[in-house]
């Protein structure tokens, strides 16, 4: 029998984590909220036929973002059958007030109560058979993380969903809000008894959504009603929502004991006394991602000289094996006798791919230790303290959540701007996300540390970047704010989740999951631009050619002119710009190919794991190099960034003002930048 199960709860309660363990699945779990932006769907691994849907974090079902009313619409409208409502044991009376929602609307709902070690670890005790008693559906302990539990609530879960009992209605609201209800009901026309019980208190708490949809007779007949209860029970909304919190508090009294009573200071918030300090959580903030940059990327770590981070030591692996690679590939075609232009294309592909693939490692530490961050609980006290700073510029805190998984990638990252409740704040945001530095832009910046500043500390060239991009997306919410018309910033409500110590599963998921995108883009599109570039660098019209008088050559030279104020005319890092929006990777195995080639230089180079490319000097000065990596941070980003910008936009005509804007940006930076540069070097 097949069953299509859905998983419900609050932000941040472990939804994605059992999701996860219940699927196999490798999606990303983060300890803060807005992590799911859409529902993701995998099969139990025990039994393919039950369809197992992860819906995103919502507080209620009287949704105010858009991702809220994903996870409301497919619950009401879509009617799974079977919810399986996850509740942070740890928090238990806030959580269940999504879970008298749920059993409002009467689709058979299983109770997964998780956390249930950290409960026991702070004392207290939670009777799931008293607590399922009174609520009137399974509730059954285990511990997501862990998988504790799991078998047990699969086994509920396929009981309530093959009996297809709807979830009993709880005497929650009294006698007049009952009545209230019964009288809208005898004018709803569609629906079981069930649905129409759902939609009346709905409509009784004012949900406009639902009111909308009325045929103007019922409209008018039921908001009589409405304003009836309201002039009664003084706002009918609040008082539904005091009443199913009486009866919660009623619930938790029978059913559960804590080890104290009153407030007791945990160990989050005796960190959080020091971490998100007013005056220490922007410098310590500052300070740990530093030394996250110089674990990646610092040749000398710990402050010794000539120890290279994990990330420049796995990276020197990479590129002196690849190197190796190359030397063997040459030395077997040249033996097979292989034309030059056969041996030119394979030897310009494995450059152009190899360019990439030596970054690969660097992807990797970053992400891993990125990864760790967010599991820990730490970024979303960033995003807390980062409100203060982002209200002076017309943002909410929570818009740094998509700006920094823009630092994985901008896809997830725009899509995560449906977290935001206001449209002004989701249009600068979706802007403003593509001036992170994703993990396609590392490898640019360390293509120019590496030939360029050779001398110099690469940490704070990355590092620098990095935080050229977060102030010119500060800079630009100010300036985009004063420009849309809109609503004013959405007051910023969040909950902080208790520190954790990550699973070493999660971790490891996380930056599998970057790298593992990285690398299939080095394999596919990345060889793909390779062997365009390749064709067009060495043909024209008229057949094969040298370098600087082919197609590509054309088309860089045509353009070169508007990059000569930035100072990089030169048509190979024109041409680098373009490719770049295929895949921002493309521009280093654009420069592998056209500033590499084979030259005994280049191998020598890559084989003693520098990573360099030594003709890029012929074309840059620094102050240009920093220029041109400006560029490509701001510039209009891939393709795929563009076509995430377009759906969440759901406008053209937003999507070319956000090009256009960035555009904009980038070539005002990268002038100032050079110019500067000029001035002072």
């Amino acid at each position: 029998m097949s069953y299509t199960i859905a998983l419900a709860g609050n932000p941040n309660c472990g939804k994605t984590t059992l999701f996860n363990e219940l699927t196999g699945s490798k999606q990303h779990v983060g300890n803060w909220p807005g992590v799911t932006v859409d529902k993701k769907e995998g099969s139990y691994k025990k039994n393919k036929e039950i369809s197992v849907l992860d819906l995103p974090g919502t507080y209620s079902l009287s949704p105010y973002s858009a991702e809220e009313i994903v996870a409301r619409d497919y619950i009401v409208k879509e009617r799974p059958d079977a919810v399986i409502n996850i509740v942070d044991g740890t928090s238990i009376e806030r959580n269940l007030y999504l879970t008298m929602q749920v059993l409002e609307t009467g689709i058979p709902t299983v109770i997964a109560m998780n956390m249930m070690d950290e409960v026991e670890s702070r004392g207290d005790f939670i009777n799931c058979q008293k607590l399922s008693e009174s609520l009137g559906v399974p509730v059954v302990p285990i511990v997501a993380r862990s998988g504790k539990g799991l078998d047990d609530l699969m086994k509920a879960v396929e009981k309530v969903a093959s009996e297809k009992k709807r979830t009993g209605q709880l005497k929650v609201f009294g006698e007049d809000i009952e009545e209230a209800v019964e009288k809208i009901r005898g004018y709803l026309t569609e629906g079981t008894p069930e649905d129409q019980q759902w939609t009346a208190i709905k409509l009784l708490e004012g949900d406009e959504i639902i009111a909308d949809s009325l045929a103007p007779e019922q409209a008018g007949k039921i908001q009589a009603i409405v304003q009836e209860m309201d002039g009664r029970c003084g706002d009918t909304e609040a008082a539904i929502a005091d009443r199913r919190y009486q009866y919660i508090g009623q619930v938790v009294k029978k059913s559960v004991r804590k080890a104290k009573t009153g407030h007791v200071e945990t160990r989050s918030d005796k960190l959080d006394k020091v971490l998100t300090n007013r005056v220490l959580a922007l410098p310590i903030f500052a300070a740990v991602m530093y030394i996250l940059f110089a674990a990646t990327f610092s040749e000398n770590f710990l402050f010794i000289p000539g120890l290279p981070s994990p990330g420049m030591w796995l990276a020197g692996l990479v590129e002196t094996a690849w190197g190796a690679l190359t030397g063997l590939v040459e030395g077997g075609l040249t033996s097979l006798g292989a034309s030059d232009w056969a041996l030119g294309l394979v030897l310009s592909c494995m450059d152009g791919v190899g360019a990439v693939a030596g970054f690969l490692p660097l992807v990797l530490v970053l992400f891993l230790l990125l990864s760790f961050l967010e599991d820990s609980g730490y970024m979303a006290r960033v995003a807390f303290v980062m409100d203060r700073i982002f209200r002076h510029f017309g943002l909410s805190g929570r818009s740094f959540i998509p700006l920094l998984m823009g630092f994985g990638c901008s896809v997830p990252a725009l899509m995560a701007s449906r977290t935001l409740e206001n449209d002004k704040d989701r249009k600068i945001t979706m802007m403003i996300t593509p001036f992170m530095s994703c993990g396609a832009k590392l490898p640019i910046y360390l293509m120019f540390a590496a030939t360029l500043f050779a001398g110099s500390d690469q940490t704070l060239i990355v590092f620098g970047i990095y935080m050229i991009g977060l102030i010119v997306a500060v800079v630009s919410a100010f300036i985009l704010g004063r420009l849309i018309k809109g609503d004013e910033i959405s007051n910023f409500i969040m909950e902080l989740p208790a520190y954790r110590i990550p699973t070493l599963k999660s971790v490891l998921i996380h930056a599998w999951e970057k790298v593992k995108g990285f690398a299939v883009k080095a394999g596919t599109i990345i060889f793909g631009s390779t062997v365009l570039i390749w064709l067009l660098s060495n043909f024209n019209l008229s057949g094969m050619c040298e370098m600087e008088d082919s197609l590509l050559a054309s088309i860089g030279n045509a353009i070169k002119v508007l990059f000569i104020p930035l100072g990089f005319a030169d048509w190979r890092a024109s041409v680098g710009v373009v490719t770049g929006w295929i895949a921002k990777e493309n521009i280093v195995a654009t420069f592998g190919q056209l500033f590499g080639g084979v030259s005994d230089e280049v191998v020598e180079a890559v084989s003693a794991g520098e990573g360099a490319l030594p003709a890029i000097a012929s074309v840059f000065t620094p102050a240009a190099a920093w220029s041109y990596m400006a560029f490509n941070l701001l510039c209009m980003p891939c393709f795929a960034a563009v076509g995430a910008i377009k759906r969440e936009m759901g406008s053209w005509k937003w999507t070319l003002r956000a090009i256009g804007y960035q555009m904009l940006a980038a070539y005002v930076v990268s002038f100032i930048i050079y110019h500067l540069f000029g001035l002072f070097l």
